[in-house]
């Protein structure tokens, strides 16, 4: 028994009306014991599902919901709310970690294959052959869920993988660095991919100095988080001659103002935050084990780390 109004837990779906559509068929299938509503007595409430820019922000009227589930795999912006004090678990979706892996080793490989060469231009260029995938390092910055997703389907490639954690904790077919050994991470990145989630201590971290550290004509592929990328540093580096290209698919404004200098810099691929999305055919089942975890005291599923932020 879930609570005290019998086997049925009652939760409130707090996000944009558009998302409502989508997902409440998926929600209610995968957990059919759930009272899913959009509105109501707060205190009725015993868990919520909540993505930000819906219509409830102010969660403290909320304090029988024994969970806050977000639909969004980031959560700055959620657990920085002030009126949360319920337990928050961050969206793992086997569908988003699939999408954003894709994303990565689509553009890793046109990397490392040199795609853009090829201008159809009558030109005939034949000069330059690619090194096969086990000669080309790649680092990986944030070995989460999307991060372990993303070494996976590269390291089925063949590439030569590093990545960067804070733990170090070990990924099978991938030199771990910890937070004391970032340079040495960035210095066999041909290919970086940015993971990381945006908390204080990644937030800047590829400034002028660090920037330096990658090889001459490193390409870097940004899906993570636009926090993490100085820009004027990465406008520079490109400038120069240092780095390759960069494909950036997040940024500090969104959507990036039609004026911003990524836009026209030949050097700057920009995709509109498109690498990966919360799919409800593989998130609801995820969200409904979470909530039966939450109803029967069992431990909560990517419970987020408040001190931490993720």
């Amino acid at each position: 028994m879930f609570t005290d109004r019998g086997s049925q837990m009652r939760v409130l779906f707090a996000a944009r009306p558009e998302a409502w559509q989508a997902w409440a068929p998926a929600l209610r299938e995968a957990c059919p014991e759930m009272d899913l509503d959009r509105g109501g007595e707060p205190a009725s409430f015993d868990a919520i599902i909540y993505a930000p820019g819906g219509e409830i922000e102010d969660l403290s009227p909320y304090g029988n919901a024994r969970l806050v589930q977000s639909l969004w795999a980031g959560v700055e912006r959620i657990v920085t709310n002030p009126t949360l004090t319920q337990p928050l678990a961050r969206m793992v979706d086997p569908g988003l970690a699939r999408g954003m892996a894709e994303f990565c080793t689509g553009w890793a490989m046109r990397a490392h294959l040199g795609m853009d060469r090829y201008a159809q231009d009558g030109t005939w260029r034949n000069d330059v052959v690619a090194p096969l995938a086990p000669q080309r390092g790649v680092t990986i910055l944030g070995l989460g869920e999307l991060g372990r997703a993303t070494a996976a389907m590269l390291g089925a490639i063949g590439f030569r993988l590093a990545g960067f954690s804070a733990s170090g904790r070990p990924v099978e077919g991938v030199e771990v660095f910890d937070a004391d050994h970032l340079a040495a991470a960035l210095g066999r990145a041909e290919i970086l991919i940015n993971l990381l989630p945006d908390t204080a201590r990644t937030r800047d971290l590829l400034d002028d100095d660090h920037l330096a550290m990658l090889p001459r004509g490193a390409w870097i592929i940004n899906p993570g988080r636009g926090t993490a990328i100085v820009d004027a540093a990465l406008i520079a580096a490109l400038d120069r001659g240092d780095l390759g290209h960069a494909v950036l698919d997040v940024f500090r404004t969104e959507p990036l103002p039609g004026d911003h200098p990524f836009w026209s810099h030949p050097g700057v691929t920009v995709t509109p935050h498109i690498a990966a999305e919360t799919r409800p055919e593989t998130a609801a089942p995820v969200v409904a084990e979470n909530l039966r975890r939450a109803m029967s005291g069992r431990p909560i599923l990517n419970l987020v780390d408040r001190d931490r932020g993720y």
